[in-house]
């Protein structure tokens, strides 16, 4: 079977980021969200898994690379079990960096590190109940314990998810700012965190860790921003990178995908992408 292309990026930074990363492997951090960007979204997240083909596509790749890391606000325990990723010997190299950094896993050690509960989140956590009542929160509005690091409110299973989204967006904000916290907006979530931890300023401190020379950094949400805006500064400093956007189908956030240097097709793209680049580096110089 003949190996499929790279697409291409649409920006002179992408192409740029996409050639170091091929000209270099062994220097590049591959670095991806896990929501939506490894695993389809789903009405519970508690039932998200990682696309089949994201394992075994991250093991093609990690060998080559100076490393793959898993950003993602979820725990780093749950992404490790939902992803799949504990005991798969090619990625013993790889890091989850969960709640925005504040936890991480290491494949290789399977050890867990983390910064303990934060103590505006478990005062928000037992309140949430009672607040989300006296704001009327539509039937089906749910909450999310992030285990201690973040609480989020999800409105996707509501009669109107945006409608809801909306009606609580203040509230939860002005609870999140009595309590020390900062409100992170998604897809039909709100979360609840504290300030100054996000996506990129995980990213940013794993990369200067590893001595990358260049990134490849992939997510589909609002979250995913903040990376974005990290790698946007590392490469005015001289590190190439790419910036990938997992499109869904209907509500992919348009401040995300306008910022990308390459837009694929959900989990299913990401996985796409993995291996083609997986193939060219395989392939070598000589690859026609």
């Amino acid at each position: 079977m003949a190996s499929a292309e790279i697409p291409t990026p649409t920006t002179p930074e992408g192409k740029e980021g996409l050639a170091a990363l091929l000209a270099q492997p062994h220097r590049a951090v591959v670095a991806l969200d896990f929501d939506g960007t490894l695993a389809p979204i789903v009405a519970d997240p508690e039932q998200a898994r990682a696309h089949p083909g994201a394992v075994p596509a991250l093991a093609r790749l990690a060998p080559h690379v100076a490393a793959v890391a898993v950003v993602t606000g979820r725990p780093a325990g749950v992404a490790v079990r939902y992803g799949g990723f504990a005991g798969v010997a090619a990625l013993d190299h790889l890091v989850v960096l969960g709640h925005y950094g504040a936890e991480r896993w290491d494949a290789h050690t399977a050890e867990m590190h983390n910064a303990g509960a934060h103590p505006g989140v478990t005062a928000v956590r037992a309140e949430l109940p009672g607040f989300l009542d006296r704001n009327g929160a539509w039937q089906g509005t749910w909450i999310e314990d992030k285990g201690g690091r973040a609480v989020a409110v999800h409105t996707r299973r509501t009669e109107d998810p945006d409608a809801a989204f909306e009606a609580l967006r203040t509230p939860l904000s002005e609870l999140a700012a009595h309590h020390g916290l900062m409100v992170e907006p998604g897809r039909y979530v709100l979360e609840l965190r504290p300030p100054g931890v996000d996506k990129g300023v995980a990213l940013a401190a794993y990369l200067r860790e590893v001595d990358a020379g260049c990134v490849l950094y992939g997510g589909d949400d609002l979250g995913d921003l903040a990376a974005f805006a990290a790698v946007h500064e590392l490469r005015k400093e001289g590190l190439p990178g790419l910036l990938v956007a997992s499109a869904g189908a209907t509500d992919s956030p348009e401040e995300l995908i306008s910022q990308a240097d390459l837009v694929v097709p959900g989990p299913a793209g990401v996985v796409a992408l993995l291996d083609a680049i997986a193939d060219a580096i395989t392939a070598g110089p000589d690859r026609p």
